[in-house]
């Protein structure tokens, strides 16, 4: 049976209005249409770069406490956060070889998906 959902620990931790930290959490593998969706958002069509918020808030099922992980989440979470789950996206997709995730990866605003830089 194919492992469809994967624990994640942030390196931060996504700090909500009430001072709590969260930081476990449980992603699940993509889909083609996760990537499709975001395309058809107006925030994503005035800043492509706005995409990786809108998968990232699709794809992760749990975060902490939190009873959904939304775009305004994503948005808020410390950088450090977002690049450790945008290249966890990346590992768990299989989307780059194991090496390639160890080296620096990033989003291309271009192509408003979760890309690395060898692409």
């Amino acid at each position: 049976m194919i492992q469809t959902e994967f624990e994640f620990e942030l390196p931060k931790g996504y700090l909500d209005g009430e001072g709590n930290l969260h930081r476990k959490g449980v992603m699940r593998l993509a889909r083609a249409i996760d990537e499709i969706v975001p395309m058809r958002d107006p925030r994503v069509k005035s800043n492509p770069a706005y995409a990786t918020v809108i998968i990232l808030s699709r794809v992760i099922l749990r975060l902490g406490a939190l009873d959904e992980v939304t775009p305004t989440i994503i948005e808020n979470l410390f950088t450090c956060d977002l690049n450790y789950l945008q290249q966890f996206y990346r590992q768990i997709n299989e989307l780059e070889s194991e090496n390639q995730v160890e080296q620096s990866s990033s989003f291309s605003a271009q192509s408003g998906s979760i890309t690395s830089d060898s692409e």
